[in-house]
């Protein structure tokens, strides 16, 4: 179809007709989905998006975590176009750099937990993961201990979906496809105090879970294994805050075992719960961190893994190649736009507002008008992130059983009324643009009122 400058259109049908004939979807249901019609964005600006019917929905998960600085930033687009005339692509093999890419690593450095100085590139979070799991294991290899390779990891934690990733996850369902996985990883409990912990205080459980691990490097022998992983807050998991207790016990653990820590900082990286990571927030001090999405707030692919001083002097000592990479790593496209986000979050103090401001009203406001609904069991987060428990009753903590997916019933009422919120199991999960004002916080804690209430309807007697 042409419209009246002789452009060509498509309508929804059109775009959900290619899209069922030849795209297949990231985790979904590619029959499902075609039968019904994917549902078509058009359109985006600030913290709203619009569908190609001219539905207006709050984005209230930030696209996939990572649009932390909302759409439509001109500065982010200007960055990209002045970048491609100047240098469109080159590669950082061979022994060459560019300008972005050496501005870049040095700005991230900058923001780090210290130590982390040295910065290696990749395109997304599953590609960091990749990345730590190989240096990690190098790392051991230089220092005359291969035998230290295995990476203890947590139960429902989400590392990404590559091969790699998904083995150092803990999601049974995408341990079923693919196999088999990458050997030697273990796992521990995750340190969910609502789901868990029974009648143990939130202290007490955090040190159990936290001392799993001790108990899994005793088992295992000290000798044999090469690091921790763990995102500070698990995100994909739910967003599960572990109890004040459990980090501090992870770390003494790590330096008493001689355990690498590494830190998946891919969802709170960039200001998400109001340091520049969550390590920050939790005064985690790892010896290496993955970081992506909000790394460009999502405008284009970029990830990075941040290397400590004591990974990066092996790496730097020994008189050979570290044979990894990949084609992208430090696209100079990608590292203008990253460098200019990084620009715009410490121009508008993007950081301390997340921490001293807009965070702390989220929190309040999520609390103030969602904790006394019936199905509300828990609200927990940290800055501009959030998790809520559905629960059948909320006196005795009765979840749904498997057979009502409630949070899937409650993600299509948001999307339905203007919202837009993530289903993990029976938690809604939030992460809105951390640009968000405090009269956008009231319309999203409102019009997610509303879609429990509809919810509540549908599910009241089942």
């Amino acid at each position: 179809m042409l419209d009246q400058n002789n452009t060509v259109t498509f309508s929804r049908q059109d775009v959900q007709e290619m899209d069922a004939t030849h795209h297949l979807h990231p985790f979904t249901n590619s029959q499902a989905l075609n039968d019904k019609g994917a549902r078509v964005i058009d359109k985006a600006q600030g913290i709203y998006v619009w569908d190609q019917d001219g539905n207006k929905m709050l984005d209230g998960m930030a696209g996939l975590w990572c649009v932390n600085m909302g759409y439509g930033r001109q500065e982010l687009v200007d960055a990209a176009t002045k970048q491609m005339q100047q240098l469109p692509f080159y590669n950082t093999f061979f022994q060459t750099t560019h300008l972005p890419v050496a501005k870049l690593a040095k700005e991230i450095a900058s923001i780090t937990p210290e130590g982390l100085d040295h910065i290696f590139f990749a395109n997304s979070g599953s590609e960091a993961i990749d990345t730590i799991l190989r240096l990690v294991r190098h790392h051991w290899v230089l220092k005359e201990q291969p035998e230290k390779s295995i990476i203890i990891s947590r139960e429902n934690a989400y590392h990404g979906s590559t091969l790699a990733g998904t083995s150092l996850g803990g999601m049974s369902g995408m341990h079923k496809q693919g196999a088999p996985l990458v050997p030697d990883i273990e796992r521990i409990c995750q340190p969910y105090w609502y789901g868990e912990a029974g009648d143990m205080a939130p202290d007490e459980f955090g040190l159990v879970c936290a001392q799993a691990l001790e108990e899994k490097i005793l088992t295992l022998g000290a000798h044999r294994v090469a690091a921790f992983i763990a995102e500070p807050i698990q995100g994909a998991g739910g967003v599960i805050v572990p109890p004040a207790s459990y980090w501090p016990e992870i770390q003494r653990i790590c330096q008493k075992y001689d355990i690498l820590l590494a830190v998946d900082e891919v969802i709170c990286g960039f200001g998400r719960t109001g340091g520049w990571f969550g390590s920050d927030t939790f005064n985690i001090k790892p010896d290496i961190i993955s970081m992506a999405k909000g790394l460009s707030s999502g405008y284009l692919p970029i990830a990075a893994v941040a290397v400590g001083k004591r990974i990066s002097q092996t790496l730097l000592a020994h008189d050979d190649d570290f044979n990894h990479g990949y084609t992208y790593s430090g696209h100079p496209v990608a590292a203008a736009v990253a460098l200019e986000n990084i620009r715009l979050m410490k121009q508008e103090n993007i950081v301390q507002y997340v921490k001293d401001d807009i965070g702390p009203y989220f929190q309040k406001q999520l609390r103030s008008v969602l904790e006394n609904h019936p199905l509300v069991g828990h609200i927990e987060g940290v800055g501009l992130v959030a998790g809520i428990a559905l629960v059948k009753n909320k006196d005795s903590k009765t979840f749904f059983g498997d057979e009502l997916d409630v949070g899937l019933i409650c993600r299509d009422h948001c999307f339905e009324n203007g919202l837009i919120m993530r289903a993990v199991d029976s938690r809604m999960v939030l992460s809105p643009p951390l640009v968000i004002s405090h009269e956008e916080v009231d319309e999203l804690c409102e019009k997610a009122r509303h879609c429990f209430n509809l919810t509540l309807a549908d599910v009241r007697d089942k």
